[in-house]
């Protein structure tokens, strides 16, 4: 156990400033995606707005989603989006696509809470807190070390294309990346509970809530 936490911390210490580019990479998502919402016209949101009232509104009627239809169709995202990032970082030429995919998460994160509180004020802040934060609390640290993992993993290839001296064997590191892969969808499943079974309800409660109000 301790020999583990050695090698995590090394490892750490050792990429450190590739996890710090993701992490600011997501946060420049979630900012452009706030700036957006700000630019867009008053028909548009007024249009947006439209449809996501009339989800509120099936809610409030006591329409609802099966837990297990979001749980499964949540569950396959998360793991394609995962599977895509590892395919990405066996390729060098992917890696700016991994950049992409995470700058383009952040970036979904940050327009649909930043749209939710500009149209609802505090009522959306509460709503985003219910609905959109309990999964992302776990998604997006998944995602952050799916992507950093991936630009480690094409950047030891690169180093390895280029080097003339005798390098290790990649089957090893290879074998790590597809554990740890594997073990970030387990928790990729987790996060997909949270949402079918957490924020799903609490977000259909609250809406009931406004409309009884």
């Amino acid at each position: 156990m301790k020999m583990t936490a050695n090698r995590l911390m090394n490892h750490l210490q050792g990429h450190k400033t590739i996890y710090i580019f993701m992490i600011i990479l997501f946060l420049t998502g979630i900012i452009f995606g706030a700036i957006i919402v700000n630019s867009m016209s008053f028909i548009q949101k007024q249009d947006l707005f439209f449809y996501l009232e009339r989800y509120f509104g099936r809610v409030a009627d006591g329409e609802k989603v099966d837990s297990t239809s979001i749980l499964t169709g949540s569950f396959f995202y998360h793991m394609r989006y995962l599977l895509l990032l590892c395919l990405l970082g066996l390729s060098v030429i992917g890696l700016p696509i991994v950049w992409i995919l995470l700058f383009v998460k952040g970036f979904v994160v940050g327009f649909s809470v930043g749209f939710i509180v500009n149209q609802l004020g505090l009522k959306g802040l509460f709503l985003a807190a219910l609905s959109i934060a309990p999964q992302n609390l776990l998604i997006i640290p998944i995602y952050i070390i799916a992507g950093s993992l991936a630009m480690i993993f094409s950047l030891t290839l690169l180093g390895k294309l280029f080097t003339i001296k005798i390098s290790q064997p990649v089957l090893q590191p290879f074998g790590q990346y597809i554990t740890i892969f594997s073990i970030l969808i387990g928790l990729s499943f987790c996060a997909a509970l949270l949402e079918a079974f957490v924020a799903n309800e609490a977000m259909h409660s609250f809406i009931k809530s406004l409309y009884r109000v």
